[in-house]
């Protein structure tokens, strides 16, 4: 399964509080040290610039495994978990843990148009991808919505958020 969502809908906090057997893969914690990254863009604020293929190559022999990270739709997966937020609380999300104004304000317009969900509908179509609002919410409830998808007892729900008027 890949857990997937706009930088700051709570991936990261919200895999922690899993309770799985299953392999939880931090794909931000695998890009250097594996050298799965073929640039680094000055302009995002030294981000690495991720090879995809590579990712999929390195990620081939896993099963049975949660992928995290905002790029976990791009690869081979059975679910897709969309993480989302509303833009103005994510926004104040990224300001608190240090991203810039510039960062923050551009993927909370990022999470208001529905950038991943869409290209997780469009990898994986609409029966594989589940939306899971995380505004308000703890880690631990949206932990459990994650092990409802894991178990399959949730229906797919792509396109239940709704954000566009907080542009």
């Amino acid at each position: 399964m890949a857990v997937t969502g706009t930088p700051g809908t709570g991936k990261t906090t919200v895999t922690a509080c899993l309770e799985t057997d299953l392999e939880v893969i931090h794909v931000n914690e695998a890009i250097e040290p594996e050298g799965l990254y073929t640039d680094v863009d000055e302009g995002r604020e030294g981000s690495k610039i991720v090879d995809l293929e590579a990712l999929e190559s390195w990620l081939a022999d896993r099963e049975e495994c949660v992928i995290e990270s905002h790029l976990a739709h791009h690869v081979e997966a059975d679910r897709v978990a969309v993480l989302r937020c509303h833009p103005g609380e994510l926004e104040e999300r990224l300001l608190e843990r240090g991203e810039s104004e510039a960062k923050a304000s551009e993927n909370a317009e990022s999470e208001a148009v529905d950038v991943i969900l869409t290209q997780a509908v469009d990898r994986h179509g609409t029966e594989s991808v589940y939306e899971i609002d995380t505004t308000g919410r703890t880690p631990a409830a949206v932990a459990g919505d994650l092990e409802a998808v894991i178990h399959g007892e949730r229906e797919p729900s792509a396109g239940e958020v709704e954000y566009l008027s907080y542009l």
